[in-house]
This record gives structure tokens, C-alpha cells and sequence, in this order.
């Protein structure tokens, strides 16, 4: 495996008027601290943050995933960045207050639960 985490910031944006997208509130301001405080820490050899496209978690957003685990963050915001990079990505400890549940993936408008 290249890297050991890769981490996955959406930054979609929609035309106004259309549904609502994670890239819209501060998509690329996310990528930029994730992409300097892995940097910072020289953690950039093991953990890969970039952007992405949408991934369909728009009413949960701003979102981020972290792989291999596959957990799902949502309503994150700049503040979060920090928090997320020492506990998660560091230590391997999920930030719970900010991981979506099942729960949470079944208020979106497609998700049949």
C-alpha cells in the first residue's frame, strides 16, 4: 500500500439553487489545513489528504473520509482539522462527536433505511 491513510476532503460545488454541496462552505480552506498540518507533522510520506468530488453525503458536510478505515466525518469545520489529524490520523482514534452513523446516513434524501 502507498500510503498507510488517505484522507478525502469533498469539495463539489453545485450551480445556486441546486442541492446543497460540501465544497460550497469551505471545501478547499479544509483540503489546505489537512494537506499543512500532515506536513507539519512529516506525516506526508504515510497519509495522503486531497480533494474530492461529491460523495453524495451533502446534507451531513462539509465531509471528509478517512481509508482503509472507511469512517465518515461530517459537519466538519476548520476547527476540527486539528483534532482529527493528532487523534485519527496520528493515533488511530476515531473522533466520535463527529463521525456519521448509519443513523445519520439514513436522513439523507436518497439513502432507503
Amino acid at each position: 500500500m502507498l500510503y498507510k491513510k488517505h484522507v478525502f476532503i469533498c469539495t463539489n460545488q453545485r450551480p445556486e439553487g441546486s442541492r446543497i454541496s460540501c465544497g460550497e462552505e469551505h471545501g478547499l480552506m479544509l483540503v489546505a489545513e489537512f494537506k499543512k498540518l500532515i506536513k507539519n507533522k512529516n506525516l506526508n510520506t504515510e497519509i495522503r489528504a486531497q480533494r474530492t468530488g461529491c460523495m453524495e453525503t451533502c446534507e451531513l458536510g462539509p465531509s471528509v473520509v478517512v481509508y482503509p478505515e472507511g469512517v465518515f466525518y461530517g459537519k466538519v469545520q476548520m476547527s476540527d482539522v486539528a483534532e482529527i489529524v493528532n487523534e485519527h490520523l496520528e493515533n488511530n482514534r476515531i473522533v466520535e462527536r463527529l463521525q456519521l452513523t448509519e443513523g445519520d446516513f439514513c436522513q439523507l434524501p436518497w439513502k432507503k433505511c
